[in-house]
């Protein structure tokens, strides 16, 4: 109860925020003043490498993903560094409107589908009225499709459900820096015992560093502070390189999982024992709604 209290403390002094800031925007439309520049591109796609990024994609725009993550490089020559042992997600997202887009996917780690609605609450923008940073809630569905061992207990479909609940809060602090905090609660319908929790708290930290205008370096780091014993804390380094109408997302991490469940809970890698798993992201854009459809749609 207290965890929901504070989202919903934090879900309403955002609206007021907004709601002041929209009516500023009006005052000063009718003083034909200068009113804000929103800021854009705080980060080059709507991942960073596994986790959610403040992007949202664009109304009418479809992303179509690919994703692949290898095994561990310590696996040497016999399994080809980890290329033997490849995962993949395949994603569709698509932005029905600037503030809110929503995506599906399916990944072959544990034959999971998910899903998500990410919206936009709060804008970064500059000039006549400020607001240093952006933040945006996300709500994900994990189903985890992969058949477990024989039990004497029949599980139910909705055990096999898995909920994430993120609030992004992120900041670009200038052409080359941003910054990103994502507040993180997942949510797992059946665990392994009693004595088990089934909420789990984390905070991830996540950065985009400008290398040229097509080059980024982008890090991402979950800090767990409700932990399943045997896993890590996900650590991810990677580089985005823009061409056109396409994203390429080449990084090192300790997890294979490209879910919330997965690569922030369940990771079972470890930096300091050498289990870095190389992997990329191919994301490309296609317009579905044209440009006169959205006249009129501001939020």
């Amino acid at each position: 109860m207290q965890i929901k209290n504070i989202v919903i403390f934090i879900v309403i002094f955002l609206a007021s925020v907004q709601l002041k800031a929209q009516t500023v925007d009006l005052f000063a439309a009718e003083n034909n003043k200068k009113v804000t520049d929103i800021v854009t591109s705080t980060f080059k796609s709507t991942r960073i490498v596994n986790g959610q990024s403040i992007e949202n994609v664009g109304a009418g725009v479809m992303d179509f993903r690919i994703s692949h993550r290898f095994g561990a490089l310590s696996q040497g020559g016999y399994n080809l560094f980890g290329l033997d042992q490849a995962t993949m997600r395949i994603g569709l997202d698509y932005g029905i409107l600037p503030r809110l887009t929503v995506g599906v996917g399916r990944s072959t780690f544990e034959k999971q589908y998910d899903g998500f609605l990410k919206f936009k609450i709060l804008q970064q923008q500059s000039g006549e009225k400020t607001i240093p940073v952006g933040v945006s809630y996300v709500a994900s569905t994990i189903f985890k499709t992969m058949k477990d061992a024989s039990t004497s207990y029949t599980p139910y479909i909705t055990d096999r459900l898995s909920f994430a609940h993120q609030i992004l809060i992120a900041s670009k602090l200038n052409d080359y820096l941003s910054i990103q905090l994502s507040p993180t609660l997942v949510h797992y319908n059946l665990v392994d015992s009693t004595s088990m929790r089934n909420d789990f708290k984390s905070l991830g930290i996540s950065s985009r560093f400008r290398v040229s205008k097509r080059v980024n370096i982008t890090s991402e780091y979950y800090i767990r502070f409700d932990k399943l014993a045997g896993y890590y804390n996900p650590l991810s380094l990677g580089v985005d390189i823009e061409t056109g109408g396409h994203v390429f997302q080449l990084h090192v991490s300790n997890s294979k999982g490209m879910t919330e469940r997965t690569f922030i809970n369940e990771t079972t890698g470890s930096w300091m024992n050498g289990d870095l798993c190389f992997g990329f992201n191919i994301v490309r854009a296609f317009s579905i709604r044209k440009p006169k459809e959205l006249r009129g749609i501001k939020w």
